[in-house]
């Protein structure tokens, strides 16, 4: 799915013109961009967390040459969804409980 069909689903599900739609999908993914530069996790009840990491700088190899070469340190997003998204994505109509396993 692309913005521009996120954007197209909100203006036939809730109404708003295809400009209101289209600020609303920007001012959303603006809005989570900035959290997330500032190192901010994201919780959405329902679908998920993104989390940004710190990953160490490491030795890593070419492996064309087998020679080793440092992989700089940098920070990564990682998504981790939640158990209802998990269960939607199998068929389950709810979430298992720890205790149902």
């Amino acid at each position: 799915m692309t913005k521009a069909e996120i954007i197209e689903q909100i203006y036939e599900k809730v109404g708003f013109s295809k400009k209101e739609s289209s600020e609303i999908v920007e001012l959303i993914f603006d809005t989570m961009k900035e959290t997330l530069e500032r190192g901010e996790k994201i919780k959405i009840s329902g679908f998920g967390n993104f989390v940004v990491r710190q990953k160490r700088p490491r030795i890593g190899r070419n492996p064309q040459t087998g020679e080793e070469i440092e992989i700089s340190a940098r920070r990564v997003l990682t998504f981790r969804p939640s158990q209802v998204l998990k269960s939607a994505l199998n068929g389950d109509r709810e979430p298992s409980t720890p205790a149902s396993r």
